[in-house]
């Protein structure tokens, strides 16, 4: 197998796992003020993430940096041809880490209702603007006679890209309300089991109806078998809640989330952005470093992401336990 190709399939795991794992810390951020009642109720919600959500945003730097060594173009063209969406993306994930950081470090009201803005408004908009930029890449962006992306604001919001958007913040919130069901106990539990059979029905339905307009739009045979893995993982999660196997529903909605982002990279391959204005776009083999840059890396990559990933399941298998709810 070509190099090129290996790390394209690296990349694509990188940025699964980043939605993965990002995204039910996401949906817990967007969920908290809701399923609270008081602020202590709600510190209990966000303390189901605060051990692992910023280790979960390495898995964004490592994809970006991965992009960056093994396809220069591919990273110009995105972040350049991108950039007012990746600044609302960044812009959501800083206003967010503020306020996980800072809630807890002063006791009063209006200091926490702050935070707790900070976090719902980071955690809804940065799932919409990832949806905007993975749906936007997946659509194909105008490019010019040098493979350079000239996309306007137009062409990366239209809606294609915004019913995209929703799916992927649904997809979070879904996704969060199962991981809350797993990590809560009591009457933080039965709320979270509750918002779970309402939102992941709604999640199914939209995810379905969008990767069946992708598969219109564009398609490849892998794409097509992870868009079926999504849907029948996706219809199995509130048939699992409904029993109360909430590792299953879990198992599902991580399932649903891999396999969605995995039908968008797989379903443009060979292409690392089509162009919507010729008939051939930047394609992986011309974004692709030197030889030697892949093998250098390949080798490191070996090395070190074996390392981060054994450490980062250590973190999430001491803080698997359940949080108590407070007295009722």
């Amino acid at each position: 197998m070509d190099t090129p190709i290996i790390w394209f399939a690296a990349i694509t795991i990188l940025w699964t796992g980043y939605f993965v794992l990002e995204g039910f810390d996401f949906g817990v951020g967007a969920l908290a003020g809701r399923l609270s009642r008081s602020d202590d109720e709600r510190s209990r919600l966000l303390s189901t993430i605060l051990p692992i959500w910023d280790g979960n945003e390495v898995w964004l730097i490592t994809a970006i940096g991965a992009m960056f060594a093994a396809f220069p173009a591919w990273y110009a063209g995105l972040l350049s041809g991108f950039y007012p969406l990746f600044l609302v993306a960044l812009l959501a994930l800083i206003v967010r880490a503020i306020g996980l950081e800072y809630r807890a470090k002063r006791p009063e009201s209006h200091w926490r209702r702050a935070c707790d803005l900070a976090i719902t408004a980071g955690s809804i908009a940065a799932p919409l603007t990832w949806g905007l930029i993975l749906t936007a890449m997946f659509h194909g962006v105008p490019l010019n006679t040098d493979g350079h992306v000239t996309a306007g604001l137009a062409d990366l919001v239209h809606p294609f890209t915004i019913a995209g958007a929703v799916t992927v913040a649904l997809l979070f919130i879904g996704h969060g309300a199962a991981f809350l069901t797993l990590k809560t106990s009591g009457h933080l539990r039965d709320r979270a089991h509750t918002a779970a059979r309402a939102i992941l029905p709604v999640t199914a339905a939209s995810a379905t109806a969008f990767v069946v307009w992708t598969y219109l739009t564009r398609h490849t045979t892998l794409s097509t078998i992870f868009s079926i893995v999504m849907v029948a993982a996706l219809a199995l999660a509130p048939l699992a809640l409904w029993r109360h196997r909430d590792g299953w529903a879990f198992a599902a909605t991580t399932t649903g989330t891999a396999a969605f982002t995995a039908t968008l990279f797989t379903a443009t391959y060979p292409m690392a952005i089509p162009s919507i204005t010729a008939d051939v776009g930047l394609t992986l083999a011309d974004a692709a470093a030197s030889p030697y840059t892949l093998g250098i890396m390949s080798i490191a990559a070996l090395i070190f992401l074996p390392l981060i990933g054994a450490y980062q399941a250590w973190t999430y298998w001491v803080f698997r336990k359940r949080v108590l709810s407070p007295p009722s």
